[in-house]
Protein backbone atom coordinates (compact mmCIF):
# COMPACT_ATOMS: atom_id res chain seq x y z
CA UNK A 1 0.00 0.00 0.00
CA UNK A 2 3.01 2.56 0.94
CA UNK A 3 4.95 1.85 -2.73
CA UNK A 4 1.61 2.17 -4.54
CA UNK A 5 1.22 5.85 -2.75
CA UNK A 6 4.71 7.09 -3.14
CA UNK A 7 4.17 5.55 -7.05
CA UNK A 8 1.03 7.97 -6.79
CA UNK A 9 3.08 10.30 -5.37
CA UNK A 10 5.54 10.37 -7.70
CA UNK A 11 4.05 10.05 -10.64
CA UNK A 12 1.87 13.01 -10.17
CA UNK A 13 5.15 14.63 -9.94
CA UNK A 14 6.81 13.50 -13.33
CA UNK A 15 3.45 14.55 -14.55
CA UNK A 16 3.18 18.17 -13.24
CA UNK A 17 6.62 18.71 -14.29
CA UNK A 18 5.82 17.30 -17.86
CA UNK A 19 3.12 19.10 -18.12
CA UNK A 20 4.77 22.66 -17.17
CA UNK A 21 7.95 22.10 -19.52
CA UNK A 22 5.56 21.46 -22.47
CA UNK A 23 3.00 24.42 -21.58
CA UNK A 24 6.53 26.46 -21.35
CA UNK A 25 8.41 25.45 -24.62
CA UNK A 26 5.26 25.07 -26.36
CA UNK A 27 3.54 28.46 -25.43
CA UNK A 28 6.96 30.34 -26.80
CA UNK A 29 7.00 28.51 -29.40
CA UNK A 30 3.67 29.85 -30.27
CA UNK A 31 4.14 33.43 -29.22
CA UNK A 32 7.39 33.00 -32.06
CA UNK A 33 4.70 33.16 -34.25
CA UNK A 34 2.61 35.88 -32.70
CA UNK A 35 -0.35 34.46 -31.72
CA UNK A 36 -2.68 36.47 -29.30
CA UNK A 37 -2.77 35.27 -25.30
CA UNK A 38 -6.62 33.87 -25.62
CA UNK A 39 -5.88 32.03 -28.55
CA UNK A 40 -2.60 30.02 -26.52
CA UNK A 41 -4.35 29.74 -23.99
CA UNK A 42 -7.55 27.52 -25.91
CA UNK A 43 -4.79 25.75 -27.39
CA UNK A 44 -1.44 25.14 -26.88
CA UNK A 45 -1.84 25.87 -23.04
CA UNK A 46 -4.59 24.49 -22.94
CA UNK A 47 -3.63 21.10 -24.76
CA UNK A 48 -0.50 20.85 -22.66
CA UNK A 49 -2.21 21.16 -19.27
CA UNK A 50 -4.97 18.74 -20.81
CA UNK A 51 -2.09 15.96 -21.65
CA UNK A 52 -2.23 14.32 -18.51
CA UNK A 53 -6.06 13.59 -18.87
CA UNK A 54 -5.09 12.35 -22.48
CA UNK A 55 -2.60 10.14 -21.15
CA UNK A 56 -4.48 8.66 -18.48
CA UNK A 57 -7.89 8.21 -19.77
CA UNK A 58 -6.51 6.75 -22.93
CA UNK A 59 -3.97 4.53 -20.69
CA UNK A 60 -7.23 3.25 -18.54
CA UNK A 61 -8.76 2.66 -21.79
CA UNK A 62 -6.21 0.58 -23.03
CA UNK A 63 -6.43 -1.09 -19.85
CA UNK A 64 -9.93 -1.65 -19.29
CA UNK A 65 -10.23 0.68 -16.72
CA UNK A 66 -12.82 2.50 -18.14
CA UNK A 67 -14.65 3.76 -15.15
CA UNK A 68 -11.93 6.00 -14.38
CA UNK A 69 -10.85 7.32 -18.05
CA UNK A 70 -14.63 8.99 -17.97
CA UNK A 71 -14.38 9.37 -14.06
CA UNK A 72 -11.55 11.47 -14.40
CA UNK A 73 -12.61 13.54 -17.61
CA UNK A 74 -15.67 14.58 -15.97
CA UNK A 75 -14.47 15.33 -12.40
CA UNK A 76 -11.30 17.47 -14.31
CA UNK A 77 -14.33 19.46 -15.59
CA UNK A 78 -15.92 20.07 -12.38
CA UNK A 79 -12.67 20.83 -10.38
CA UNK A 80 -11.55 23.46 -13.20
CA UNK A 81 -14.75 25.84 -13.16
CA UNK A 82 -15.41 25.42 -9.20
CA UNK A 83 -12.05 25.04 -7.55
CA UNK A 84 -9.78 26.14 -10.02
CA UNK A 85 -11.65 29.43 -11.68
CA UNK A 86 -12.38 29.92 -7.59
CA UNK A 87 -8.60 29.88 -6.63
CA UNK A 88 -7.59 32.06 -9.35
CA UNK A 89 -10.64 34.46 -9.16
CA UNK A 90 -9.55 35.25 -5.64
CA UNK A 91 -5.59 35.70 -6.38
CA UNK A 92 -6.97 38.23 -8.66
CA UNK A 93 -10.36 39.53 -10.82
CA UNK A 94 -10.63 37.40 -13.93
CA UNK A 95 -11.72 39.30 -16.92
CA UNK A 96 -13.48 37.46 -19.92
CA UNK A 97 -13.74 38.67 -23.57
CA UNK A 98 -17.13 38.96 -25.49
CA UNK A 99 -16.40 35.99 -27.53
CA UNK A 100 -15.51 33.69 -24.26
CA UNK A 101 -18.87 34.83 -22.42
CA UNK A 102 -20.72 34.57 -25.77
CA UNK A 103 -19.66 31.70 -27.31
CA UNK A 104 -16.80 29.54 -25.85
CA UNK A 105 -18.52 29.18 -21.86
CA UNK A 106 -22.22 28.23 -24.00
CA UNK A 107 -19.99 25.78 -26.01
CA UNK A 108 -18.41 24.16 -23.25
CA UNK A 109 -22.35 23.68 -21.74
CA UNK A 110 -23.24 21.80 -25.49
CA UNK A 111 -20.63 19.06 -25.79
CA UNK A 112 -20.90 18.50 -21.94
CA UNK A 113 -24.81 17.27 -22.64
CA UNK A 114 -24.00 16.26 -26.13
CA UNK A 115 -21.74 13.65 -23.70
CA UNK A 116 -24.49 12.39 -21.62
CA UNK A 117 -26.80 12.18 -24.44
CA UNK A 118 -24.36 9.85 -25.92
CA UNK A 119 -23.69 7.77 -23.08
CA UNK A 120 -27.26 7.57 -22.49
CA UNK A 121 -28.26 6.33 -25.58
CA UNK A 122 -25.98 3.00 -25.83
CA UNK A 123 -24.89 3.26 -21.86
CA UNK A 124 -21.67 3.55 -23.06
CA UNK A 125 -19.47 5.84 -25.42
CA UNK A 126 -18.28 3.86 -28.58
CA UNK A 127 -16.30 3.94 -31.78
CA UNK A 128 -18.94 6.27 -33.29
CA UNK A 129 -19.36 8.38 -30.58
CA UNK A 130 -15.64 8.75 -30.64
CA UNK A 131 -15.97 9.95 -34.35
CA UNK A 132 -18.96 12.43 -33.63
CA UNK A 133 -16.56 14.33 -31.04
CA UNK A 134 -13.73 14.20 -33.12
CA UNK A 135 -15.96 16.00 -35.90
CA UNK A 136 -17.00 18.43 -33.22
CA UNK A 137 -13.63 18.87 -32.13
CA UNK A 138 -12.34 19.73 -35.88
CA UNK A 139 -15.10 22.63 -35.92
CA UNK A 140 -13.87 23.71 -32.83
CA UNK A 141 -10.11 23.93 -34.31
CA UNK A 142 -11.86 25.82 -37.85
CA UNK A 143 -13.42 28.31 -34.89
CA UNK A 144 -10.16 29.06 -33.27
CA UNK A 145 -8.49 29.65 -37.18
CA UNK A 146 -11.71 32.50 -37.66
CA UNK A 147 -10.46 33.39 -34.24
CA UNK A 148 -6.97 34.32 -35.25
CA UNK A 149 -7.74 35.30 -38.78
CA UNK A 150 -10.11 38.15 -37.27
CA UNK A 151 -7.12 39.41 -35.02
CA UNK A 152 -9.22 38.60 -31.61
CA UNK A 153 -6.50 39.38 -29.19
CA UNK A 154 -3.22 41.87 -29.89
CA UNK A 155 0.16 41.03 -30.46
CA UNK A 156 1.35 42.92 -27.27
CA UNK A 157 -0.29 40.56 -24.71
CA UNK A 158 2.10 37.72 -25.58
CA UNK A 159 4.53 35.79 -23.54
CA UNK A 160 7.98 38.11 -23.82
CA UNK A 161 10.85 36.09 -25.02
CA UNK A 162 15.06 36.61 -24.40
CA UNK A 163 18.16 35.75 -25.78
CA UNK A 164 17.93 32.09 -24.05
CA UNK A 165 14.80 31.09 -25.58
CA UNK A 166 16.34 29.35 -28.51
CA UNK A 167 14.50 27.47 -30.81
CA UNK A 168 16.10 24.22 -29.79
CA UNK A 169 15.79 24.46 -26.47
CA UNK A 170 11.74 24.91 -26.90
CA UNK A 171 11.81 22.48 -28.80
CA UNK A 172 13.50 20.13 -26.25
CA UNK A 173 10.91 21.50 -23.72
CA UNK A 174 7.68 20.79 -25.76
CA UNK A 175 8.98 16.76 -26.51
CA UNK A 176 11.11 16.16 -22.95
CA UNK A 177 7.23 17.45 -21.22
CA UNK A 178 5.22 15.41 -23.31
CA UNK A 179 7.63 12.43 -22.71
CA UNK A 180 7.23 13.37 -18.91
CA UNK A 181 3.21 13.53 -19.44
CA UNK A 182 3.15 9.82 -20.60
CA UNK A 183 5.69 8.45 -17.93
CA UNK A 184 4.08 9.94 -15.54
CA UNK A 185 0.31 8.63 -16.73
CA UNK A 186 1.45 4.99 -16.58
CA UNK A 187 2.97 5.56 -12.99
CA UNK A 188 -0.27 6.98 -11.63
CA UNK A 189 -2.90 5.08 -13.75
CA UNK A 190 -1.31 1.98 -11.82
CA UNK A 191 -1.28 3.10 -8.47
CA UNK A 192 -4.68 5.08 -8.58
CA UNK A 193 -6.12 1.83 -9.64
CA UNK A 194 -3.93 -0.49 -7.01
CA UNK A 195 -5.15 1.91 -4.26
CA UNK A 196 -8.85 2.06 -5.49
CA UNK A 197 -8.73 -1.84 -4.97
CA UNK A 198 -7.04 -2.00 -2.01
CA UNK A 199 -9.72 -0.37 -0.17
CA UNK A 200 -12.28 -1.26 -1.45
CA UNK A 201 -12.94 2.19 -3.45
CA UNK A 202 -15.02 2.30 -6.94
CA UNK A 203 -13.10 3.28 -9.80
CA UNK A 204 -15.11 6.01 -10.11
CA UNK A 205 -14.54 7.71 -6.93
CA UNK A 206 -11.14 7.66 -7.55
CA UNK A 207 -11.46 9.41 -10.89
CA UNK A 208 -13.74 12.02 -9.54
CA UNK A 209 -11.52 12.94 -6.74
CA UNK A 210 -7.56 12.08 -6.61
CA UNK A 211 -7.20 11.31 -10.30
CA UNK A 212 -9.06 14.39 -11.23
CA UNK A 213 -7.25 16.38 -8.87
CA UNK A 214 -3.89 15.09 -9.96
CA UNK A 215 -4.55 15.76 -13.57
CA UNK A 216 -6.02 19.20 -12.95
CA UNK A 217 -2.61 20.35 -10.93
CA UNK A 218 -0.93 21.49 -14.20
CA UNK A 219 -4.67 23.69 -14.63
CA UNK A 220 -4.04 25.04 -11.29
CA UNK A 221 -0.55 25.87 -11.42
CA UNK A 222 -0.40 27.48 -14.54
CA UNK A 223 -3.99 29.49 -14.06
CA UNK A 224 -2.69 30.82 -10.96
CA UNK A 225 0.44 32.08 -12.33
CA UNK A 226 -1.17 33.81 -15.20
CA UNK A 227 -3.67 35.29 -12.84
CA UNK A 228 -0.47 36.59 -10.34
CA UNK A 229 1.11 37.97 -13.12
CA UNK A 230 -2.15 39.99 -14.95
CA UNK A 231 -2.89 37.55 -17.90
CA UNK A 232 -6.25 36.81 -17.43
CA UNK A 233 -6.61 35.57 -21.01
CA UNK A 234 -4.47 32.67 -20.17
CA UNK A 235 -6.04 32.19 -17.37
CA UNK A 236 -9.58 31.96 -18.87
CA UNK A 237 -8.43 30.02 -22.44
CA UNK A 238 -6.70 27.77 -19.85
CA UNK A 239 -9.87 26.07 -18.36
CA UNK A 240 -12.82 26.32 -20.85
CA UNK A 241 -9.94 25.31 -23.55
CA UNK A 242 -9.49 22.07 -21.16
CA UNK A 243 -12.48 21.43 -20.95
CA UNK A 244 -13.19 21.12 -24.23
CA UNK A 245 -10.45 19.42 -24.98
CA UNK A 246 -10.86 16.91 -22.23
CA UNK A 247 -14.51 15.83 -23.87
CA UNK A 248 -13.77 16.23 -27.59
CA UNK A 249 -9.78 15.42 -27.62
CA UNK A 250 -9.55 13.01 -24.86
CA UNK A 251 -13.13 10.93 -24.61
CA UNK A 252 -13.31 10.99 -28.46
CA UNK A 253 -9.53 9.48 -28.83
CA UNK A 254 -10.02 7.31 -25.92
CA UNK A 255 -13.62 6.24 -27.88
CA UNK A 256 -11.35 5.72 -31.10
CA UNK A 257 -8.37 3.60 -29.29
CA UNK A 258 -10.28 2.00 -27.22
CA UNK A 259 -10.43 -1.88 -27.81
CA UNK A 260 -13.90 -2.09 -26.33
CA UNK A 261 -16.57 0.76 -25.61
CA UNK A 262 -16.35 2.76 -22.56
CA UNK A 263 -19.20 2.29 -20.42
CA UNK A 264 -20.86 5.00 -19.41
CA UNK A 265 -22.62 4.16 -15.97
CA UNK A 266 -26.46 6.64 -14.77
CA UNK A 267 -23.88 7.89 -12.13
CA UNK A 268 -21.90 9.83 -14.73
CA UNK A 269 -25.00 11.16 -16.08
CA UNK A 270 -25.34 13.15 -12.58
CA UNK A 271 -21.80 14.13 -12.78
CA UNK A 272 -22.26 15.32 -16.03
CA UNK A 273 -25.09 17.52 -14.87
CA UNK A 274 -23.12 18.70 -12.35
CA UNK A 275 -20.12 19.66 -14.87
CA UNK A 276 -23.41 21.64 -16.69
CA UNK A 277 -24.20 23.24 -13.04
CA UNK A 278 -21.01 24.30 -12.14
CA UNK A 279 -20.45 26.14 -15.82
CA UNK A 280 -24.23 27.96 -14.95
CA UNK A 281 -22.85 28.91 -11.65
CA UNK A 282 -19.68 30.40 -13.52
CA UNK A 283 -21.93 32.71 -15.85
CA UNK A 284 -24.16 33.96 -12.49
CA UNK A 285 -20.88 35.08 -10.52
CA UNK A 286 -19.92 37.02 -13.72
CA UNK A 287 -20.79 41.15 -13.26
CA UNK A 288 -22.03 43.65 -15.89
CA UNK A 289 -18.27 43.94 -16.75
CA UNK A 290 -17.37 40.44 -17.60
CA UNK A 291 -15.15 39.82 -14.69
CA UNK A 292 -15.29 37.40 -11.53
CA UNK A 293 -14.54 38.74 -8.44
CA UNK A 294 -13.49 37.51 -5.06
CA UNK A 295 -17.07 37.14 -3.99
CA UNK A 296 -18.20 34.67 -6.89
CA UNK A 297 -15.29 32.85 -6.93
CA UNK A 298 -15.79 31.92 -2.52
CA UNK A 299 -19.21 30.76 -4.20
CA UNK A 300 -17.74 28.47 -6.24
CA UNK A 301 -15.18 27.47 -4.19
CA UNK A 302 -17.96 26.23 -1.58
CA UNK A 303 -19.91 25.00 -4.03
CA UNK A 304 -16.81 22.86 -5.08
CA UNK A 305 -16.27 21.81 -1.26
CA UNK A 306 -20.44 20.86 -1.06
CA UNK A 307 -19.61 18.44 -4.23
CA UNK A 308 -16.74 16.65 -2.93
CA UNK A 309 -18.30 15.52 0.58
CA UNK A 310 -21.48 14.50 -1.46
CA UNK A 311 -19.05 11.98 -3.45
CA UNK A 312 -17.53 11.51 -0.17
Amino acid sequence: MLKEVLFLLVGFFILIKGADKFVEGASKIAAKFHIPQIVIGLTIVAFGTSAPEAAISITSAMAGSVDLAVGNVIGSNIMNILLILGIAGILAPLGLKKNTYRYEIPFVMVITLVLVVLGKLGNSIDFMDGVILWVIFLGFMYYLYRLVKSGEGSVDEIEELDEKDTFPKLIIFAIGGIVAIVVGSDLTIDSATAIATTLGVSERLIGLTIVAFGTSLPELITSAMAALKGKTDITIGNIIGSNIFNILFVLGTTALVSPTAITFESSFIVDGLVAIGALILFFVCINSELKLRKSGAIIMLLTYVAYFVSLL
